[in-house]
């Protein structure tokens, strides 16, 4: 059987996230007690407890999401339940890499404790938002955004989720500018993400020089017969010739191009996927 794991990005999180795995399996709660101890973080506390509007900062989020799902692994590993390709969206895409081996555990928790803070910090002050348009071809979202950009109104295609849905980031008013004008369009929907910043947009080039610096001193191990990852920034694998810490960079200031993932996953002929991650309905088998 050809199996891939998913890993989610940012917006996953809920307070009481991993919980029941932590109370179950001791495979876990050596993940959760692992993380804590090499972040600093009570990473318990953040996603057992909340509070959620703290669960819900960038700083947060990433490492409560990341670290859970890294949990769940350790159980499907006990099981002897494994992937030859994964992939994760934005965030997800480190949690593939540390399960891919190409990225150690501890230097995947201190990545992303970094980057979170970055993300969540480094970026001009106003007021951003995040919103997910479903049932409107990328094309026409890309057109109403360039338009709204022409006006000076800051609002870009972040993450290309699938065929039917592409995730718009952006400065608060332009964004929903661009909602109201979106569904005028024929979007079937637009919903508001539980994000804080403009992520995967050129509003966070401090963010991505500041981790830039993080890379410097991070060793990656590729060996591509092992488990194959998907890139977010093109929706191609990873391979020997790749500049990683490059990719990775880049990968905060750019579109996240998962539409492309999944279409290099339908070519790939995948039987089975399963998607891992905070939520119940992260966790099913497709």
């Amino acid at each position: 059987m050809k199996r891939a794991f998913l890993f989610p990005g940012q917006g996953a999180q809920i307070v009481g996230m991993g919980k029941d795995i932590y109370e179950k399996y001791e495979e876990a709660r050596k993940v959760f007690d692992e993380a804590s101890n090499i972040s600093g973080i009570d990473i318990k506390k953040l996603c057992f407890e909340g509070p959620e509007d703290e669960l819900n900062k960038t700083e947060n989020t990433q490492i409560a999401i990341m670290v859970t799902s890294l949990a769940i692994l350790e159980v499907l590993k006990s099981k002897k339940i494994d992937a030859k390709i994964a992939c994760g969206l934005s965030l997800g895409e480190y949690t593939a890499l540390v399960y891919a081996g190409i990225i150690s555990f501890e230097d995947g928790i201190k990545l992303i404790k970094k980057r979170g803070y970055y993300m969540g910090n480094l970026i001009p002050d106003s007021e951003y938002e995040m919103a997910a348009v479903i049932g409107l071809d990328s094309s026409k979202i890309e057109e109403i955004c360039n338009e709204l950009k022409n006006q000076g109104k800051f609002v870009v295609p972040a993450n290309y989720n699938c065929s039917s849905q592409t995730v718009v980031s952006g400065e608060k008013e332009a964004v929903e500018e661009a909602i109201e004008k979106l569904k005028l369009a024929g979007a079937k929907r637009v919903i508001p993400l539980k994000t804080s910043g403009p992520f995967h947009t050129e509003k966070l080039i401090e963010a991505s020089k500041a981790f830039e610096k993080e890379l410097e001193n991070v060793n990656f191990n590729l060996d591509e017969e092992k488990v194959k990852v998907i890139k977010n920034i093109d929706g191609t694998y990873y391979n020997k010739n790749d500049n990683i810490k490059e990719i990775l960079v880049k990968h905060i200031i750019s579109p996240v191009r998962f539409d492309k993932a999944i279409k290099l996953m339908s070519d790939e002929n995948i039987d089975e996927y399963i998607e891992i991650g905070p939520r119940k309905d992260f966790n099913r088998v497709c």
